[in-house]
């Protein structure tokens, strides 16, 4: 057990590493193109960013998710996943905290699903509070804009 908590809290470390540098590195690209564009922003311009984002953010959380698998894949004490397709599956289910229970690990393993669900809450919770604001700020550009 102390094996899995340590393993799910490295694993939670880096995902919040990937998810941290990785948002930081998103809203420096959106604040350059909002700034150098500030009073000729177009309301395609400004749904294609809102489009890119989320894209970005959901490619980030699949990362993460595959990150997870791999680690569900490779370990030595999980023998319920024949397949990489298959742990990554199992990820993204419990990622999500969807859950559908057709694919489960074994009880000595499962406080590691219960850990991915955690960082899976946390992240996607990121991800749309990053989307929030980005559709906030977007928003309060193009009422400024139409102002102007």
């Amino acid at each position: 057990m102390v094996l899995n908590i340590t393993i799910g809290v490295i694993i939670i470390g880096i995902t919040i590493l990937i998810h941290g540098y990785g948002t930081f590195y998103w809203v420096k690209i959106l604040a350059k193109n909002f700034q150098d564009n500030q009073k000729h922003f177009l309301n395609t311009k400004i749904t294609w960013f809102l489009i890119y984002t989320a894209i970005y953010l959901l490619a980030l959380n699949f990362i993460e998710a595959i990150i997870w698998g791999v680690t569900y894949y490779i370990l030595p004490g999980i023998s319920e996943f024949e397949s990489l397709e298959k742990a990554i599956y199992f990820s993204l289910v419990t990622f999500t905290t969807l859950g559908y229970g057709e694919i489960t690990i074994s009880s000595n393993n499962r406080i590691l699903a219960g850990l991915e669900a955690m960082d899976g809450v946390l992240l996607l919770g990121w991800t749309t509070a990053i989307m929030f604001s980005v559709l906030q700020y977007s928003i309060k550009n193009l009422f400024q804009n139409k102002e102007n």
